[in-house]
């Protein structure tokens, strides 16, 4: 494969392993998704190493043991040393798996940018009788709700 693309792509699973590492961690993930995530992570830099031997002067291999937050920090500070030979994504914007055509977004914010406004607006008018059910004692929100009738009583 030649060189441009390889970078390519690897530089691809360094992006994705450190999204799926921080969404892990923020989910509370556990440690085999750590251990997958390092393990690809070293997999990566090792095939790095042998296409570009400077980069073993910057990084270095982690350990086992380390956080997902540490492993999103790595992918994405390896993908940054690439950034001026590979790029960002160009064309189509990608987010959680699909494509984003950029000028269809922009037609769709000149459209809907008002709409989307006004549903914020109602989020953040209903949010403080929200917080406040969830806030009661639970034996006050049971006192609420009427008793039934229990047959034998």
């Amino acid at each position: 494969m030649e060189r441009e693309k390889e970078l390519a792509k690897l530089i691809n699973v360094l992006r994705r392993t450190a999204r799926m590492a921080l969404q892990s961690a923020w989910t509370g993930g556990n440690k085999d998704a750590a251990a997958h995530c390092v393990e690809q992570y070293n997999r990566v830099l090792g095939r790095l190493k042998e296409i570009d031997a400077s980069v073993a002067t910057v990084f270095e291999p982690l350990p086992a043991t380390s956080s997902l937050a540490v492993v999103a920090m790595a992918c994405r500070q390896l993908a940054a040393y690439y950034e001026d030979e590979v790029g960002h994504g160009r064309g189509f914007g990608r987010a959680y798996g699909f494509a984003l055509d950029p000028e269809m977004f922009r037609e769709f914010w000149r459209k809907s940018a008002r709409e989307i406004e006004d549903l914020g607006e109602f989020i953040r008018e209903c949010i403080e009788e929200w917080a406040r059910v969830q806030k009661r004692p639970r034996d006050e929100s049971q006192k609420d709700k009427p008793k039934k009738d229990v047959p034998g009583d």
